[in-house]
Order: C-alpha cells, then structure tokens, then sequence
C-alpha cells in the first residue's frame, strides 16, 4: 500500500492539540510501518479554520495520481467542519488518520461533526465572556497592552515554527543533498533530481535552484 502524508501546523496555535509537526511524523511513520510505503509528504502551515488549503489539494491530486492514500495524524490535522470533511471525502481517495486507522467514512463524519459541534462552543463561549468583559470596561483587541503583547509573541512564534519546520525537513534531505554535491551536480541539476524522485519541499512544493541553495544553507 502506498501513502502520501499530509502535516498541518497553525500559524498561531502550534502544538496546542499535543500534537506538533514532529508527533505527526512520528505517528505517520508508526501507521505506514509494515503496512506499504510513503510515497510524498506535503506539509501545510495554515490554521484549521481555514478550508482554503493548496497543499492539501496538492496531496490529494498526488494520491489520486499514484493511487495511494492520503494519510492524516488525527482529523483535527483536517478541519473541524462537516462539509468540508465530506468534500475530501467525495473526492475519490482513500483517507487514512494514524491514530484510528479501523475507521471508516461514516465514523469520520461522525468525528468530524462533534468536532465542529466542539469549536462552535468553544466560540460562543468566548464571544459571551468577550461582551461581559466589555461591559466591565476591559480594553479589548489590541488596545489592550496585554493583547498587543500576545499578539506580537503570536508571531513570533510562527516565524518559529515555520523555521523548525523547515530546518527539520532540510536536515530530512541532508544526506540526498550531500550526495549530489559529491557527484558535482549543480543546483539545478539536484532539483530537477528531488523533482523526477517526487521529493516535496519544505511546503510541499516543487524544487528549483533557489529552494535547493536555502535547503543547503540550513543544513550548513
């Protein structure tokens, strides 16, 4: 059996499920051990709220093209929304999660639902506590020093964890890397090789010289 992994990490709530870029790889790995290979990885930083996600249609496209399934870590890794859940799933491919492999579609939607059942609470519950706050007096948004502070760390640590995330998948390929430049490739030359053995990039994408020299740099 074959498998292309999916990873998706937030820009703003990183490991905040207990479940980091590196758990997922490690949970993908354990699922596809003794069961086939992995044939692609495609990774996507970019919060769960958002359905709009080019890397995951990215890895759809590639399993529907080598008729391999599309493996998750856990289907919050996905979406919490039942419709879009349901999209992935008319799109014709196979999908796997690592931490439940025995379920099947209706046991997906079944998680999907109460997991969007789930986030919706959790927003009522905050907007309540938002408007009481607000009827107290309490600077909100970024008038508040406090959320401003919050706000900047926020970014930090996204710029954090995109860093890791690409220094980890640089040290990956490290010893691809290493090994063409003892065969004299040129930059090019070694994209077009990690291109031909569809080897992703960092963020799923297609190698070019430049992305080859950065990935180089890290490892340095």
């Amino acid at each position: 059996m074959r498998f292309v992994a999916y990873l998706r990490v937030s820009t703003d709530k990183q490991g905040a499920s207990g479940l980091g870029l590196e758990a997922q790889r490690a949970a993908l790995q354990s699922h596809v051990s003794g069961r086939g290979e992995l044939v692609a990885e495609f990774l996507e930083v970019e919060s769960g709220k958002n359905n709009s996600r080019p890397e995951l249609q990215r890895a759809l496209q590639e399993a529907k093209r080598k008729g391999a399934v599309l493996l998750i870590a856990k289907l919050d890794r996905l979406a919490r929304n039942v419709a879009f859940i349901s999209a992935l799933m008319e799109s014709g491919v196979e999908i796997q999660a690592a931490d439940m492999p025995e379920a099947n579609k209706f046991l997906l939607h079944v998680m999907a639902a109460v997991a969007e059942h789930e986030a919706a609470a959790i927003s009522a519950r905050t907007k309540a506590a938002l408007q009481a706050a607000k009827a107290r007096g309490v600077a909100l948004g970024a008038h508040n020093p406090a959320v401003k502070k919050g706000l900047e760390a926020g970014q930090e640590r996204s710029i954090a964890t995109r860093k890791a995330g690409a220094d980890a998948h640089a040290a990956t390929v490290a010893p691809i890397l290493e090994s063409y430049q003892r065969k004299g490739l040129s930059l090019r030359q070694m994209a077009e090789e990690l291109n031909a053995r569809a080897i992703p990039t960092a963020r799923g994408g297609q190698w070019h010289a430049a992305t080859v020299r950065n990935a180089l740099q890290r490892v340095a």
